[in-house]
């Protein structure tokens, strides 16, 4: 008979690259969007002051990121952004350390290659998002990944695209993920 599989916990680190800043000034830039009967409260606004969030996922022991120099990973919280700010859990996996590492090593050749970064559209909560549901067959929240979306639909955030598309993030401390021979 077959041993059952190992369990890996899976968690999301979530960092506010603002340090709170997002949050103060989303009311002033963005404004409130009224809700259904015209109250405030809903919309960009609120996603937006939850911060401008950088996730990464945990798993098998180490913090796996993807930011304008492809995909990287650290020892979890190891990057120079410190600890996060939320820690989600996501549930646990099956997939072995070596299957998981294979898998990243065909995305970033693939998908999540240093080039194909994009602030707006493929970035770090998109990589977290498709990583976590390789792993648990579950999203990040979509307060999340529906924040780039959020956040263009204002006047302000249009106004800002040319800008903000210029911006290459890269997370200070992670080490670029290569795999040769068997090793990352």
């Amino acid at each position: 008979m077959a041993e059952p599989a190992a369990l890996h916990p899976v968690q999301l680190y979530v960092y506010d690259l603002s340090k709170g800043m997002a949050r103060r000034l989303s009311p002033v830039m963005l404004g409130e969007a009224p809700g259904p009967r015209g109250g405030g409260g809903g919309g960009p606004a609120r996603a937006a002051r939850r911060g401008s969030a950088h996730t990464s996922i945990i798993v098998h022991k180490d913090e796996f990121f993807f930011d304008s120099g492809g995909i990287s990973s650290c020892a979890p919280g190891g990057t120079l952004l410190g600890p996060p700010d939320l820690v989600v859990d996501l549930g646990n996996t099956e997939v072995t350390e070596e299957l998981f590492l294979e898998y990243l090593s065909s995305l970033g050749e693939s998908m999540f290659r240093s080039e194909s970064y994009n602030i707006f559209e493929h970035n770090c909560n998109t990589f977290s998002n498709e990583v976590a549901q390789f792993l648990t067959g579950r999203k990040i929240p979509s307060y999340i990944t529906d924040l780039p979306s959020e956040v263009l639909a204002t006047p302000f955030g249009q106004a800002l695209r040319p800008l903000l598309d210029t911006i290459q993030i890269q997370t200070p401390g992670g080490n670029a993920f290569s795999r040769h021979n068997g090793q990352s």
